[in-house]
């Protein structure tokens, strides 16, 4: 199902993340509209995989396994990645090195990417490639592997191959979800193989990550906190992540509005 939620059906979302579960009744008062309106909002996102109802209320779907389609990811905190976005490319300096991973938000990074110069680009996602290759002053170097149909993600084990003969000056990862013992998580455990050969050969690593992503269960853990060193996000970290992060190191920079 092609499902896009709009605007108040993003808060939707927003608001279920923030409390993990909450009744139909709070959400119409939270945003002025009938219980109708929410039972309707709720029946669409529920459809669309997104919430699980239950009786009088909704909470996140339990599942670990199965990622949001693509193309509900691309429309999902669209803002909040585009601010993270120019945020990461304005600390980009000209002229370094980079390995870029699959992901929507990743994706947004590389068009503010293109308005730097100089940079040499490694990636295992095809759709960063097209968008840097219309930077003449960027050099972009794909990875082979197997091409994933649903987001054009390059992963498996010749991908891995590819890129431990590098080492680069920065990794900008992409993250499906943050949990609270500080791991971070995917779900394809393929493209999760990369990912770690991605942090192991940079010598700093970006992880680029809106507020959706703290609290959200996956199955693959990826790396730990301590392996991060500047988190790129748009709002301030809840607990207990501004912990977690203060005690790992990580630098925490929220994008301005």
């Amino acid at each position: 199902m092609n499902f896009i939620p709009n605007p108040r059906q993003a808060g939707v979302l927003d608001a279920v993340r923030e409390q993990g579960t909450i009744s139909v009744e709070a959400l119409a008062e939270r945003f002025g509209v009938t219980l109708q309106t929410v039972r309707r909002d709720v029946k669409l996102l529920s459809g669309a995989g997104l919430l699980t109802r239950f009786h009088g209320g909704v909470r996140l779907p339990s599942s670990t396994t199965e990622n949001i389609a693509y193309r509900q990811r691309q429309q999902l905190n669209e803002d909040a990645k585009h601010r993270i976005a120019r945020a990461v490319a304005d600390a980009v300096p000209d002229g370094c090195s980079l390995i870029i991973n699959i992901g929507t938000t990743t994706e947004a990074i590389a068009h503010e990417l293109l308005r730097r110069r100089g940079l040499r680009v490694i990636t295992n996602n095809l759709n960063v490639a097209a968008i840097l290759s219309d930077n003449p002053d960027c050099e972009v170097i794909v990875a082979g592997g197997l091409v994933r149909s649903r987001d054009r993600g390059v992963v498996g084990e010749a991908t891995v191959e590819f890129i431990r003969q590098f080492k680069v000056d920065i990794a900008l990862i992409g993250i499906s979800g943050i949990e609270a013992d500080g791991t971070l998580r995917d779900f394809d455990y393929r493209e999760v193989t990369v990912a770690r050969a991605i942090v192991e050969h940079s010598r700093e690593v970006w992880l680029a990550a809106d507020h959706s992503k703290f609290n959200r269960p996956a199955m693959v853990e990826l790396a730990r906190l301590d392996q991060v060193d500047v988190l790129y996000t748009d709002q301030p970290p809840p607990p207990p992540f501004d912990a977690l992060l203060d005690e790992a190191g990580v630098r925490c920079v929220v994008a301005p509005a």
